[in-house]
């Protein structure tokens, strides 16, 4: 392994990764990535758990959002594993399915008939937050070697923080975008029925809870129809 080399690559992609304009353009960075940069790795994604169901970001190939939903379905599986949060397992390296079977016997045959033959997955953290699992995919068994866990470990490392930051950054987005459409929904009410600013936000409020609908999506509907109907 060229770490000198390595080191160059990585160096280059965490500038790329912050120059990205949205939260799924760097989860897609990340595991395009990981099959760029990481020996042995034909395909990857990142696994969100949350509860017993299963998310898949940015997968690189169909092979991975069908692993992901087969752990979800038999509730096992070293993505599963590695996602959930109770285990303390931050990484994981399967040399050889066939060499598993007594940790996930149930998915490992299932897996294999997927064609995989690999696997490698690294919890994707901050000291804030656990943020799911960057899970490497082989269809050759022997794919990942440990300077291919060191190369998996540190491209993480990066991912994470990345991930972190951009997910912060679109979640301020959303909430500046939503406090603008409320602020127009409240100020055509206050023109069309003679509302104060108060009584405005108030009627926003009791229409949401009354229907069950989010704030925002009242906000919105008065923005489109000019008013509550």
């Amino acid at each position: 392994m060229d770490w000198r080399g390595f080191a160059e690559q990585m160096a280059s992609l965490a500038r790329d990764l912050l120059a990205q304009e949205s939260l799924s353009a760097t989860l897609e960075r990340i595991t395009a990535s990981a099959t760029e940069l990481v020996e042995g790795c034909d395909a990857a994604g990142i696994l969100i758990l949350r509860g017993r169901k299963v998310q898949s970001l940015a997968p690189t190939d169909q092979v991975v959002v069908d692993s992901d939903r087969l752990q979800e379905s038999l509730g096992e599986g070293p993505c599963f594993d590695a996602a959930r949060r109770s285990t303390g397992q931050r990484q994981y390296r399967i040399a050889d399915f066939t060499d598993e079977a007594h940790r996930w016997p149930a998915y490992v045959p299932e897996a294999r008939r997927l064609g995989l033959g690999s696997m490698m997955g690294i919890l994707l953290f901050t000291e804030d937050e656990d943020l799911g699992a960057l899970d490497f995919y082989s269809r050759r068994p022997g794919a990942f070697t440990e300077a291919s866990e060191t190369a998996g470990w540190l491209l993480a490392s990066h991912a994470a923080v990345a991930f972190s930051s951009a997910r912060t950054h679109a979640q301020l987005q959303e909430a500046i975008g939503t406090r603008h459409t409320i602020g127009e929904a409240m100020g055509i009410l206050m023109g069309s029925h003679r509302l104060t600013e108060d009584q405005a936000f108030a009627a926003l409020r009791r229409y949401s809870q009354d229907h069950n609908v989010k704030l925002r999506d009242v906000a919105r509907r008065v923005c489109e129809q000019g008013g509550l109907s």
